[in-house]
């Protein structure tokens, strides 16, 4: 029997499924806010305020960012995981990482829901 060991960012199934998601989530928003802007009748701030004042662009666009910065999170931790060796380094670059994009996304949804 061939005992073998893991090492490193090979997570498998979960996190190749987890990237190609959030991609196909942020395929689709961008094909319906291309849509929505193609159907705008003028290109004014007050027409891009109206497009995304209704709930559902909020909610299309949050969830845009949440998955972009889901899909930053898995690849980051990847590239650290496959290529900064020594632990600690790369446990304060993990902190790091997840710290700034958990305040993007508190960012994000103080922008769009301020709208």
């Amino acid at each position: 029997m061939n005992n073998r060991i893991v090492v490193g960012a090979h997570y498998g199934l979960r996190d190749w499924l987890a990237q190609r998601v959030t991609a196909c989530v942020m395929a689709l928003y961008t094909v319906l806010l291309f849509v929505e802007v193609l159907l705008m009748p003028e290109y004014t701030a007050l027409a891009w305020r109206s497009l995304f004042s209704g709930g559902f662009m909020k909610f299309a666009t949050f969830l845009f960012w949440l998955a972009l910065f889901y899909h930053a999170w898995i690849g980051v931790r990847d590239i650290f995981m496959d290529y900064i060796k020594p632990v600690g380094v790369r446990l304060a670059l993990h902190c790091v990482v997840v710290f700034v994009l958990i305040g993007y996304a508190g960012w994000a949804a103080q922008i769009i829901w301020r709208l």
